[in-house]
């Protein structure tokens, strides 16, 4: 399975954000666009995916949420930021709560979801200008790949995750987070990864 973390500074770690403002909710549209590339295909889904959100902005940092195509699910392009308001809403303390089908919310640092995920021995991988070009290097079947919002990552955790990850980049330009995640799709979807 293929997986994909997405880490926003400043995206809400709570519901009460305007659906018609997504730029003042920490830009929750990038993390929008980015999920959508990450599970959409043309009148489907990719069900092999999961896609790992891990918000640090205000009020109550950190928050994982993780989604994953199941069946049950009722998901649409048009309603993404509706869902994520919903799993943020429905977060309940101490607990890594299902709210829809393969949907999930708890509380999680980055580093600590990193850490558990090269745990199940996973090939971590981080998107970086100055990586690897992905179209050279090996890449496991059970793969995450790390990317985050305008702002990037901070400098303690990304210099940890370095330690632990493998960096990869998808050219010599600087893409939105979104084109990343279509372009990697891609490239394992080319690889028949």
């Amino acid at each position: 399975m293929r997986e994909f973390v997405y880490f926003s500074q400043s995206a809400r770690t709570s519901g009460n954000f305007d659906i018609n403002n997504l730029m003042q909710a920490g830009r929750m549209d990038i993390a929008i666009h980015s999920l959508i590339q990450g599970l959409f295909l043309s009148h489907d889904f990719r069900k092999d995916v999961k896609f790992h959100f891990v918000f640090y902005g205000m009020p109550d940092p950190p928050k994982h949420i993780s989604i994953q195509v199941k069946d049950g699910l009722e998901i649409s392009k048009k309603d993404i930021g509706n869902l994520i308001k919903k799993i943020l809403y429905k977060y309940k303390e101490g607990e890594n709560k299902e709210v829809f089908p393969g949907c999930f919310i708890e509380k999680k640092s980055f580093l600590k979801l990193i850490e558990e995920l090269k745990d199940e021995n996973k090939e971590i991988y981080l998107l970086d200008k100055k990586g690897e070009n992905i179209r050279g290097i090996e890449i496991k079947k059970d793969c995450v790949f790390i990317l985050g919002d305008h702002e990037g990552l901070p400098k303690k955790e990304l210099k940890r995750v370095k330690e632990i990850s493998n960096l990869v980049s998808v050219g010599n330009k600087m893409y939105f987070a979104s084109q990343v995640v279509a372009v990697v799709n891609n490239e394992l979807d080319y690889r028949g990864i």
